[in-house]
C-alpha cells in the first residue's frame, strides 16, 4: 500500500470516523457485520485488566472466509488504550494512544475462537526499527538496564526465550506486554513446581508468553468435561497381568510427534494416533492418519472448539474410513469436508470404552495397543521433562481438557509412570511426549480411556 494510502486509512480508523462501504465484487464487509467477531477479539485482549486499563474499540474492517460450518474474520481495528498501568505513561499530557490492531477470529456454530492477535501504534514511529524487535531489548540489556520493572536476570530469560524459540512481537507494546506476562508465568512455574510431588520440572517452554486464558483458549478442549459424548460397549478384559513396562513406539506402532497449532483439535490427533497404532497391529502397516479429515468432516464435534474421542470413532465409521495425513494434510482450522471414500486407507469397526482400573489399562495396552485418554492439563503449559504428578486438588479429574495418546508405561527411579504422546510439536516436554505418575488416578488419566476397534 502506497504511504499516502496507508496514512488515510490510519487517519479512516481513528476513533469516531467512518469507514467506507466494502468494494464491489470484494471480500470486505460493511463494520455492522464485523462489530461481533470485534467485540470478541476485544473482550480477550482485555482479559486480566482492570477497568480503567481496558481498551475501547474504535473502526472496524475486515474480511470474512466462509468453509463449511465456520467463517473465518481478519479484522483490522483500533482500539483506544489507556496508559497509566504504566506509572511513567500517567504523568504524560495524553495518558491513551490509539492502537491499530490485527486480529483473525474463528466463529464455528456460535462459538468464537481469537487465533492470532496483534497491535501496534498508529502513529509508526513508535514502532521498532527493521533490525527487529529485539534491539532496543538488546540495546537496554547491553547497558545493565533492564525494562523497568523487570530484573536483569528476568529480562535476560525472556531475551532467551524470544531467540529460542523464534518469537517476533509486531511492536515495542506487544514485546513489554509479552515480557510483563512472561514474567508471571515464571512465579507460576514455580508455584507448580514447589507442589508437584513427581520428577517433573517446569519453566520456561513456547508457551510461556501466553496467559493462562489464552493457552485454554487456544490449545485445550473444555467439552471434555462438559459433554458425555456417544456410548461406547466395554472392553473385554485382558487376563493376563500386565508385564513391568511397555512403550508401543519400539515395537514401531507409533507415528512421530504432530503439532495442532493453535486449534483445539486435540480430541482428533488422540483417535488418530490409536488408530495408527490398531491399524499397525492388524495389518502391520504403520500409516500416518489426517486429524484434519475429522475437523472438517466429523459434524458432532466443534472442530478446533474441540470435541470427544467416542463421537470420533463414530465418525470414522459413517463416513467409511480416514484418509492418510498426505492424502488430506493438516491445515489447523476448519474447512469444507473433502474427504473421498475411494482415498480412505484405514477402517475401524467399532470401539470401546476400557477400566478405569490402571493395572488394567496397563494390561491392556501392552496386549492391545496405545490408548486414547483425556487428563486434566493443569501445569502443561510449563512443563519441560521428568515425571508430573501435581498435588491432586490442583489436577482434579472433573475437569479434564485435553486429549492425548498413552503409548507406553514403565518406571524411572522408582516412579511409576505413563508414557503419553502429545499433539503440540517436538519442542515442547520431552521430545513432544509427557510423562506422567502411574497408580494414582492423576490429572483424570484413566477417567476416559478408549480405543478403536479393527478386525
Amino acid at each position: 500500500m502506497a504511504p499516502c494510502m496507508r496514512l488515510l486509512w490510519l487517519l479512516a480508523l481513528l476513533p469516531g470516523a467512518t469507514l467506507r462501504p466494502a468494494r464491489p465484487g470484494g471480500a470486505d464487509m460493511p463494520a455492522r457485520e464485523l462489530r461481533e467477531p470485534a467485540r470478541f477479539a476485544l473482550r480477550m485482549y482485555n482479559r486480566g485488566r482492570t477497568p480503567e486499563t481496558r481498551a475501547v474499540l474504535g473502526a472496524v474492517r475486515g474480511r470474512v472466509r466462509r468453509a463449511g460450518e465456520g467463517s473465518l474474520y481478519s479484522l483490522e481495528a483500533t482500539l483506544e488504550e489507556a496508559l497509566c498501568h504504566n506509572p511513567a505513561a500517567c504523568q504524560l499530557p495524553e495518558p491513551k494512544r490509539t492502537l491499530l490492531c490485527s486480529f483473525e477470529v474463528l466463529d464455528e456454530q456460535g462459538k468464537q475462537l481469537l487465533l492470532s492477535l496483534h497491535c501496534g501504534p498508529v502513529d509508526t514511529k513508535l514502532r521498532d526499527n527493521e533490525n527487529g524487535t529485539l534491539d532496543p531489548f538488546l540495546s537496554m540489556l547491553k547497558a545493565g538496564r533492564p525494562p523497568q520493572g523487570l530484573s536483569l536476570e528476568m529480562s535476560t530469560l525472556f531475551k532467551d526465550f524470544v531467540v529460542t524459540y523464534n518469537k517476533t512481537y509486531k511492536s515495542r507494546e506487544e514485546l513489554e506486554l509479552r515480557m510483563s506476562i512472561f514474567s508471571q508465568n515464571m512465579i507460576q512455574a514455580q508455584k507448580i513446581q514447589a507442589l508437584d510431588r513427581g520428577t517433573a520440572e517446569y519453566g520456561i517452554t513456547k508457551f510461556s508468553d501466553l496467559t493462562e486464558e489464552e493457552f485454554r483458549t487456544i490449545y485445550l478442549n473444555p467439552l471434555l468435561h462438559k459433554q458425555s459424548g456417544m456410548k461406547m460397549n466395554p472392553a473385554k478384559p485382558v487376563d493376563e497381568p500386565a508385564p513391568p513396562e511397555f512403550d508401543w513406539r519400539s515395537k514401531g506402532a507409533v507415528t512421530k510427534v504432530k503439532n495442532q497449532g493453535m486449534c483445539g483439535s486435540c480430541w482428533a490427533f488422540s483417535v488418530t494416533g490409536n488408530v495408527e497404532g490398531q491399524w499397525f497391529l492388524k495389518q502391520d502397516t504403520l500409516l500416518s492418519l489426517s486429524e484434519q479429515e475429522l475437523v472438517d468432516c466429523d459434524k458432532m464435534d466443534k472442530a478446533c472448539l474441540g470435541g470427544l474421542p467416542s463421537n470420533a470413532y463414530t465418525a470414522i465409521k459413517d463416513l467409511g474410513g480416514l484418509e492418510t495425513e498426505d492424502d488430506y494434510k493438516y491445515q489447523g482450522h476448519r474447512q469444507a469436508c473433502n474427504f473421498t471414500a475411494k482415498k480412505a486407507k484405514v477402517y475401524i469397526n467399532d470401539s470401546v470404552e476400557l477400566s478405569q482400573d490402571e493395572q488394567k489399562l496397563a494390561a491392556w495396552l501392552a496386549k492391545n495397543g496405545p490408548i486414547s485418554v483425556a487428563i486434566n492439563a493443569f501445569g502443561m503449559q510449563f512443563y519441560r521433562h521428568g515425571i508430573a504428578h501435581p498435588f491432586h486438588p490442583l489436577c482434579s479429574p472433573w475437569f479434564i481438557d485435553h486429549a492425548v495418546l498413552i503409548v507406553g508405561y514403565g518406571n524411572r527411579s522408582e516412579t511409576p509412570f505413563w508414557a503419553i504422546k502429545n499433539s503440540w510439536g517436538a519442542d515442547w516436554g520431552e521430545k513432544g511426549y509427557y510423562y506422567l505418575h502411574r497408580g494414582s488416578g492423576a490429572c483424570g488419566v484413566n477417567v476416559m480411556a478408549s480405543s478403536a476397534v479393527v478386525i
